[in-house]
């Protein structure tokens, strides 16, 4: 795959900044150079998806983050556990539940106005940004995030969620699980 000598040139020259951006989030440089390299493979392999004439450089920059925070998420999920103590004690809960809140969720979002339902989706599940969804909506950006926020709080109402407690086991399901940890 041969890329054009100017594109290439431009990749090249963001290189600095994508490497203290990537020293900045990870704190680590070694760390830092992983995520600027993995963020080129990514951006070379999708190089057909890049719109010449955009904003390449934030284009890089979305991807080195993307891939940071995924990373992070993967990487909090992770516990050390040489002796395998922790392994011992984990207990997972029936998928029963989670499948009957999936289905309740989707049917709330059904009951959401569609332009509230389409900016809740393009920003949570779809990963865009309020820019990027508004430019796809052809809106303002405030515009995108009043409809994101009121579409929230209509699913907060339509499933009673009050707090972040209302997520995960409930009481009981918490108490055994905790007992068989023991």
């Amino acid at each position: 795959m041969a890329i054009e000598a100017s594109l290439r040139d431009d990749i090249l020259a963001t290189l600095p900044r994508l490497r203290a951006f990537a020293i900045s989030l990870s704190g680590k440089v070694d760390r830092a150079d992983d995520l600027v390299q993995e963020t080129l493979l990514r951006a070379l392999s999708n190089i057909n998806s890049f719109e010449p004439g955009t904003n390449l450089q934030a284009w890089l920059f979305t991807i080195l983050r993307n891939q940071f925070r995924s990373e992070y998420r993967k990487r909090r999920r992770e516990v050390e556990d040489v002796d395998g103590r922790y392994a011992e004690n984990l207990t997972t809960a029936p998928q029963q539940q989670s499948h009957l809140e999936f289905q309740e969720f989707r049917q709330a979002l059904t009951q959401l106005p569609a332009d509230q339902r389409e900016a809740l989706i393009l920003i949570g599940a779809s990963g865009f940004s309020y820019e990027e969804a508004a430019q796809i909506c052809d809106c303002a950006i405030g515009t995108i995030k009043s409809r994101v926020n009121r579409a929230r709080a209509r699913l907060a109402e339509i499933l009673s969620i009050e707090s972040s407690d209302d997520f995960g086991p409930d009481k009981m399901q918490a108490a055994v699980a905790g007992a068989r940890s023991r």
